[in-house]
């Protein structure tokens, strides 16, 4: 019986020995004779990806075919797991040339010598010909093909090449390709950084997708995972504590979602160019990640329908570091896929800083003039405030912190509804007016409509010292063009103003310059504020515009805008210094006219009229000579002395009517204002050019007079 024994044995081992042969024979045929490298077909579609600004994956959509498919690089995966995989499935990966007679020998051997497969002796090489070409039988003659495809490969691509085709289309269950894909699915987070245990895992799971899916079969899949721990434990690949570790580490029994940072702004990149396969966008991987999670965390406490939007800009290059669009991309309660930074709706007070700004530019105010709140009436219309209380007569600087709306609207009567919608969109907002409505006073108080990424954008405006720039998303698109929103003086000033506004309970005063707004009804809560670096626009309130009683800017925007702040990791940077033209000083000192502002318009003796700029007029070119000559400026009508303000600082006085000569220092657009004792003013825009002499060149007609 033993002979008998011994005999078989060696009859089987000859004859795996001699398969071995002629495998290896075959496959040194096929290397010297095959036909040249033939194409491999059409490449598989991977996913679209919409990365980041440094790269990193913000959101994955499935390939037509409903795979998920993400490209991944050899040096982007763990090179424990690179190596663990070629010491498991292919020790001689580097050396054979497709085929590797000695694994096939050795599966030969053991079919023979137990009666049934053991191991498959398919190379890496022979694995990814399946890939590509997948066959449906299991016959000696689909592995030929397999073995043939295999030696034309390794002809046409280099070990690297054949290596990351495995890492992009090996199968890891369901409708799962790629190590990318499988370790986002299984384990949450790219294939960067695996467990001794995850490895293992994404070993064993291409062998047989299907049996071994964790979210399926999680014994099935452990035990895969141990056989591979064990055979590299065998081959001192892992320590004997890591080995022990990783088979008490649970298998995970469910696939996570995809990750979808920042969807709306994924969505309308997909959109606007459905061919691109990667789509790069600026925002900010981290920080979308902790603003989605604070939108989320607040919008509950205001209600189920509740919805929170955020948008953060870099002030310097008006790019978008985060665009948080709903409370929930997947909430269908808080209508999350409604992307809320889009959509139009009231500002409530949220535009009165460049009411003021506007006001401080044109020389009517000063941030330490005084002004009533007291009731007044512009025909039928009769502005309130929000607590239905006057404070009487305060500084400007008090009523834009304290949010006060009738000093508001008699500024804009002053500057004008139409001059003040004219300017915002100049700057770059697109206002939207009610259907037959045109500019009227309750703008002032949010009788417009408004996105919240334009109302950013004009906020950042005045921390770039009145100078707009148009948003960017995409990474490595060209800046747009620079808009004037207001003069550095104006803008700085109003930013100064914005800077000393109390802020919420717990927050730090002086960091962060920033504004509320409610608008009617309590259906939109708005804060926007900025440091030196970054500003921050919040909207709170229901996608479909219903009422939310009790809703604020200042009680619900307020706090997640500072929080918004403070999850961004880095202290508030300071604003920029004042420019020039800034005048800083207190109410005593400031000209007569700018002591105190009156609504309506001055109020004048019997026969006395407004002062009026005759020369230059409105829209001149002067030619600029320097500093050494004077700019005669005439004025007529008036009461007592007259003051010549340029760009809002007192340049020049008089006692009476007449010329006025100012001295400018340099070339560039100048507003002059001319007011009187008594409050009267008048003003222009002109222009100073080189070179030799002064010529007024009106480019406009007087009719344009701001």
């Amino acid at each position: 019986m033993r002979s008998g024994t011994e005999t078989g044995r060696r009859r089987r081992t000859l004859l795996a020995v001699g398969f071995a042969a002629g495998v290896g024979l075959g496959a040194f045929a096929l290397w010297v004779h095959a036909p040249g490298p033939a194409p491999l077909g059409e490449e598989p579609a991977f996913s679209r990806l919409v990365l980041d600004r440094e790269g990193r994956l913000l959101r994955a959509y499935a390939t037509e075919e409903g795979r998920w498919r993400l490209p991944v690089a050899r040096a982007e995966v763990d090179p424990r797991y690179v190596a663990a995989l070629i010491a498991y499935e292919d020790r001689r990966f580097f050396t054979h040339h497709g085929v590797d007679p000695w694994a096939l020998g050795r599966a030969a051997m053991q079919f023979l010598q137990h009666g049934r497969i053991v191991s498959g002796g398919s190379t890496l090489t022979m694995q990814v010909a399946r890939l590509i070409e997948p066959r449906t039988e299991r016959s000696l003659r689909a592995k030929w093909r397999q073995m043939v495809r295999a030696i034309v490969l390794e002809r046409r691509l280099s070990k690297d090449e054949i290596l990351a085709l495995y890492l992009n289309f090996a199968p890891y269950g369901g409708n799962l390709e790629g190590v990318r894909a499988a370790s986002l699915a299984y384990f949450g987070r790219e294939p960067r950084r695996l467990t001794p245990a995850e490895i293992a895992l994404l070993v064993a799971l291409p062998q047989s997708p299907e049996t071994r899916r964790p979210d399926r079969f999680p014994a099935a899949a452990r035990r895969a995972r141990d056989r591979v721990l064990d055979r590299l434990a065998g081959r001192d690949f892992f320590s004997t504590v890591e080995i022990a570790q990783a088979k008490q580490a649970p298998v995970p029994q469910a696939r996570r979602a995809m990750p979808a940072l920042a969807a709306h702004a994924a969505d309308e990149a997909v959109a606007s160019d459905p061919d691109a396969r990667v789509h790069r966008l600026t925002i900010d991987a981290p920080l979308q990640r902790a603003l989605e999670a604070l939108a989320s965390e607040r919008a509950p406490l205001f209600g189920r329908e509740v919805s929170v939007a955020i948008l953060v800009l870099d002030n310097a290059t008006g790019e978008v570091l985060a665009r948080v669009g709903s409370a929930g991309y997947f909430d269908t309660e808080r209508a999350g896929q409604v992307d809320m930074t889009r959509a139009v709706r009231s500002p409530g007070s949220s535009l009165k800083p460049f009411i003021y700004g506007l006001g401080i530019e044109d020389g009517v105010i000063h941030p330490e003039t005084l002004i009533d709140d007291r009731p007044i009436r512009y025909g039928s219309y009769a502005p309130e405030n929000f607590d239905l209380t006057f404070q009487g007569t305060v500084s400007v600087r008090t009523a834009l912190q304290m949010s006060l709306n009738v000093p508001a609207v008699a500024v804009l009567d002053a500057v004008g509804a139409s001059r003040f919608t004219s300017r915002l969109r100049q700057a770059g907002a697109a206002l939207v007016l009610p259907e037959g409505e045109i500019p009227g006073l309750a703008m002032g108080l949010g009788g417009v409509g408004v996105r919240l990424t334009d109302l950013a954008m004009l906020y950042a405006g005045i921390a770039r010292l009145g100078l707009t720039i148009p948003p960017a998303e995409r990474r490595g698109a060209p800046p747009g063009a620079q808009r004037r929103l207001l003069d550095p003086a104006a803008a700085w000033s109003v930013a100064n103003i914005l800077l000393g506004t109390p802020p919420p309970e717990n927050a730090v005063r002086g960091r962060i310059a920033f504004k509320t707004g409610t608008s009617y009804g309590y259906r939109d809560a708005w804060s926007v504020g900025f440091d030196g670096k970054r500003t921050v626009a919040v909207w709170v309130g229901r996608a479909d515009g219903a009422p939310v009683p009790g809703i604020t800017g200042r009680s619900a925007a307020a706090p997640i805008l500072f929080d918004a702040f403070a999850r961004m990791g880095t202290i508030p940077a300071p604003l920029p210094p004042p420019p020039r033209g800034a005048l800083i000083t207190t109410n005593a000192k400031l000209p007569p006219p700018l002591r105190h502002f009156r609504p309506g318009g001055p109020v004048h003796a019997s026969g006395a009229s407004a002062p009026r700029i005759l020369f230059p007029p409105n829209g001149a070119r002067l030619e600029f000579v320097g500093e050494s000559e004077p700019v005669p400026v005439k004025v007529s009508g008036g009461s007592g002395p007259v003051t010549v303000l340029a760009n809002g600082l007192p340049v020049a006085q008089a006692r009476r009517r007449g010329t006025v000569f100012w001295r400018p220092d340099g070339p560039g657009f100048v507003r002059l204002t001319v007011t009187d004792e008594r409050g009267g003013a008048d003003s222009v825009v002109i222009k100073l050019q080189s070179p030799n002499r002064w010529l007024a060149v009106p480019e406009t007609s007087m009719s344009d007079r701001p």
